[in-house]
């Protein structure tokens, strides 16, 4: 018997001689809505973490600024342990208390010289930048309303990154976030490890033990390597442009090694204004500051870079001038400074994973 209402390729129960009721379109058990739904789901969920990472990416950048804090502080630890035979805890209490109190009798012999130099940095700048404009213009190579425009920009850039400079106690609330952040993460670093592998299946969290070890160990050779470099580029430019008798060396010394914690990037700036300010002092003031500038980069980059990046891990010049740009144009100061870790970091888990896939695909029956 046929039922002219029943649904086109109903069944029928050879029992009763009726059509079996087939889940519809809209419901849940049909196989192909739930595999439909899940894609979408997939979909929908990468573009709300992608919008939720935007939206929250200062928040997000200051704990990344707390992984490589803990990462300095693991590593002073580990160096203390290999003389003090003391317990984890307190020698990561005894490297953020040497780290703190190197950082205030920095600031407490030099602070006021400090302080007094940066207004006369600022004036020395611009003055350079206006002698500079008008050399142009008055050979023709700029225009006088483009020379009087980029002036103002130039100017005004400068006057902001010295204002930032002068005034970095702005910034002091993420500072202590990033401490603090690091602090917790560093003296525990194992409860935190454990809660992100609870969220994943059991299958995987082996391999998540592994990627984080290794990236661990990235961090701390990296932040070991750009702390040296800081260290490096910092008293050497300051003893050189010292000799060579180029005003505020103490001042110029400190920015290079601040500085040089941005790679590519932090050495364009200070290299820029270390000439600027030795060419206000004369003509072989100024060569002699562009030839300590130049030595010392060199210095640095064909031999302290080189040996960090064996220890450490190899990364491209040009992805990481590349990646600060883009991190740097979307989150500022924060995405600049954190180019360099989370390139790092992201290498070591692609790597990781790509060991993962040619381990099984060497395993499985040819």
């Amino acid at each position: 018997m046929s039922d002219p209402h029943a649904p086109a390729g109903s069944p029928i129960d050879p029992r009763t001689d009726d059509y079996v009721e087939a889940p519809g379109p809209n419901e849940l058990r049909d196989p192909l809505i739930r595999r439909e739904l899940r894609r979408a789901t997939v979909w929908v969920g990468i573009v709300v973490a992608v919008y939720l990472a935007y939206q929250l990416a200062q928040p997000l950048l200051l704990i990344v600024g707390g992984l490589v804090f803990a990462a300095m502080l693991d590593g002073g630890a580990r160096l203390l342990g290999r003389v003090l035979p003391i317990p984890r805890g307190w020698r990561i209490g005894v490297t953020a208390l040497l780290a703190l109190l190197f950082i205030l009798a920095v600031f407490s012999l030099a602070g006021v010289q400090l302080a007094g130099q940066f207004g006369a940095l600022k004036a020395t700048v611009m003055q350079q930048i206006g002698r500079i404009q008008g050399w142009l213009s008055a050979r023709g190579l700029l225009p006088p309303d483009a020379a009087s425009s980029v002036g103002r920009e130039l100017m005004g850039s400068v006057g902001r990154l010295t204002s930032a400079l002068g005034t970095a106690l702005g910034a002091l609330s993420s500072i202590a976030m990033i401490v603090v952040l690091g602090l917790f993460i560093a003296a525990e670093p194992r409860i935190y490890e454990r809660g992100l592998a609870w969220l994943l299946p059991m299958d995987e969290r082996e391999g998540f033990y592994e990627t984080a070890n290794d990236m661990a160990h990235t961090l701390r050779r990296l932040m070991a390597g750009r702390l040296l470099g800081m260290a490096v580029e910092g008293v050497f430019v300051f003893i050189g442009l010292l000799l060579a008798g180029v005003p505020m060396a103490l001042l110029l010394g400190v920015i290079t090694g601040l500085l040089a914690f941005l790679p590519n990037i932090g050495s364009i700036i200070s290299g820029a204004l270390t000439i600027l300010v030795g060419f206000s002092a004369g003509q072989t003031t100024g060569f002699l500051a562009m030839g300590i500038y130049l030595c010392v980069q060199t210095f640095d980059g064909y031999v302290v870079v080189p040996y960090v990046a064996r220890r450490s891990v190899d990364l491209p010049p040009a992805l990481i001038l590349g990646m600060q740009l883009l991190l740097g144009s979307l989150f500022g100061i924060l995405g600049l400074a954190f180019a360099d870790p989370i390139v790092a970091m992201a290498k070591v888990a692609l790597e990781r994973k790509s060991e993962v896939q040619a381990e099984e695909a060497e395993a499985q029956p040819a």
